[in-house]
């Protein structure tokens, strides 16, 4: 039991969620009114598309699984990923603590339409359209691609990375076609994340990378 604790030390970094839910829910259920509408031009060019739902969805997949896979094979990626998972989804729940923010534009659903217009339909009812910005679902997505190009370990799968990068522009297109974000929430989650990646990835020493530079040079 020791070795395994100590093998799975770096574990502590999950208990961010129970910070992170409570402060969360606490949100979604005061910020009701009285919120900031976030909303600009690209948002009405922008038609709602049911099918979406797809990659929006397996946004919950594609984060835990990447926390997954580094948890358990590449602590240094690991740690690189939650952190910056961790401290922008905190700067995100700070913003809409305060400056409450929400949209207006959802469509009316059709539930009988299609399996997919049903599936939104419960997404309505289940998560309100406030505190939407900067998007989550953008930010988290970034991050994950990020941390997929960025590990060594995953250096030679050029076919996981191709992969990583549709879903990733997939989930942040859904977020705009499910009439979930305004363009402007995933435009703010962009600027976070690229801020956020230069104190996270951007000089950070690779060895291997260094030795394959001087082998080229020598």
């Amino acid at each position: 039991m020791k070795s395994l604790l100590k093998k799975y030390s770096h574990a502590w970094l999950l208990g961010y969620a129970f910070i992170y839910l409570p402060w969360f829910m606490y949100l979604e259920k005061t910020v009701t009114s009285n919120y900031h509408i976030m909303y600009i031009a690209l948002d009405d060019l922008i038609p709602f598309n049911e099918y979406f739902i797809i990659p929006y969805l397996l946004w919950f997949f594609y984060v835990a699984g990447a926390i997954g896979f580094f948890f358990l094979t590449d602590v240094k990626s690991y740690y690189k990923l939650c952190t910056m998972l961790f401290t922008g989804m905190t700067i995100s729940l700070m913003i809409c603590t305060v400056f409450p923010n929400g949209t207006d534009f959802r469509p009316v659903i059709d539930p009988s339409k299609n399996i997919f217009a049903k599936t939104v339909s419960y997404l309505y009812a289940a998560d309100t359209c406030t505190n939407v910005f900067p998007s989550i679902h953008v930010y988290n997505s970034i991050c994950v691609h990020l941390a997929v190009i960025r590990s060594e370990r995953l250096r030679k799968h050029h076919l996981v990375k191709t992969a990583s990068f549709v879903l990733m522009v997939s989930i942040c297109l859904a977020t705009v076609f499910l009439k979930q974000h305004s363009a402007f929430d995933g435009f703010g989650a962009m600027a976070m994340a690229y801020i956020m990646y230069y104190f996270v990835y951007a000089g950070s020493y690779e060895p291997s990378r260094k030795k394959v530079s001087e082998k080229a040079i020598g």
